[in-house]
């Protein structure tokens, strides 16, 4: 046995009877244009950057868009950007507006024929978007309607400008659930990662801001090397080449990879849903040997969410 409380074996995958730690968060939420399927993967790359965690923010794209599901008829896609909930909503929404305007300026309006455009549900508030943004063009920045949206026109050298929405929503939501796979070798790895993004990537509401995140972390802790620079640290306990070098190594024989896929979404049921249905996946793929879920026995994050209440 993989686990000391297995859950469940499916397809001889142990599930193990575990929880994730999962944190409030604030997020953003719009839909990026461009005319080509390369601009728009450029934009989408510029835009991801996990870091949230070190208190700045995160972003990943939730859903790609075909030209009929825009309103300019170019290709797209919906993303997220995330930042913290500390409480101080004053305080965290400033780091937030800065964060996400530098996202934007130099992830996106960089990139040719871009358009962005609102995308928030039921919004707590609005971020206007001309001080952090609009004003890239100086003053020859404008206000215009454009595709049924008002909208900031940004002059730029490209010749067509860089538009975006006058305001932007912003609204709470769940981030930091995750999903562990235990699998025989790194091959298996990529294959159980590859094919839950692939199947993320089809549902609402929820991003992966890691894509396949390689290196699973552990809080900071007394004694640190270097802890205010760095953070989160390796956890160790669950790196393979460790395993025989320390003695509270945590990896099973015969496991030589663990993987881990982390979620943002926009309300707990994404989130349950997502992680249900990479669960289902990873008892599927040939090489997955087991599935878990990081914790740190609840010190981390309010919301619980049990292995048990998703198989």
């Amino acid at each position: 046995m993989l686990f000391e409380k297995p859950l469940k074996i499916v397809n001889d995958v142990e599930i193990e009877d575990t929880y994730c730690e999962a944190f409030d968060g604030l997020f953003t939420r719009f839909m990026v244009t461009a005319r080509t399927d390369r601009l728009l993967a450029r934009a989408a790359l510029g835009l991801g950057l996990p870091s949230v965690v070190v208190g700045r923010t995160e972003g990943g794209v939730e859903k790609y868009l075909s030209s009929k599901e825009t309103p300019d008829g170019n290709p797209g896609f919906l993303a997220q950007v995330w930042g913290m909930d500390s409480g101080d909503l004053e305080r965290d929404l400033k780091r937030f507006y800065k964060e996400l305007c530098l996202r934007l300026r130099q992830g996106i309006l960089v990139v040719p024929t871009t358009k962005i455009y609102d995308a928030v549900e039921n919004p707590l508030g609005t971020f206007d978007m001309m001080d952090g943004v609009g004003y890239c063009g100086d003053k020859y920045s404008k206000l215009i309607s454009l595709n049924g949206r008002d909208l900031i026109q940004v002059p730029i050298m490209m010749g067509e400008d860089f538009y975006i929405e006058k305001t932007l929503g912003y609204a709470r939501a769940i981030s930091g659930g995750n999903i562990w796979y235990f699998c025989k070798d790194v091959d298996s790895a990529i294959t159980v990662g590859e094919r839950v993004i692939e199947e993320i990537l089809k549902m609402e509401g929820v991003i992966t801001p890691f894509d396949i995140c390689s290196a699973g972390s552990k809080p900071p802790y007394e004694g640190q090397p270097n802890v205010k620079i760095i953070g989160p640290s390796t956890n160790h306990q669950y790196c393979p080449s460790l395993r025989n070098q320390i003695s509270d190594s945590k990896i099973p024989l015969g496991i030589n990879s663990i993987p881990e896929i982390v979620f943002d979404a926009m309300n707990l049921e994404c989130m349950k849903q997502a992680m249900k249905k990479s669960i289902e996946i990873g008892t599927s793929v040939p090489g997955v040997r087991g599935i878990s879920t990081g914790n740190y026995e609840g010190t981390l994050g309010k919301h619980k969410i049990y292995l048990r209440d998703l198989v």
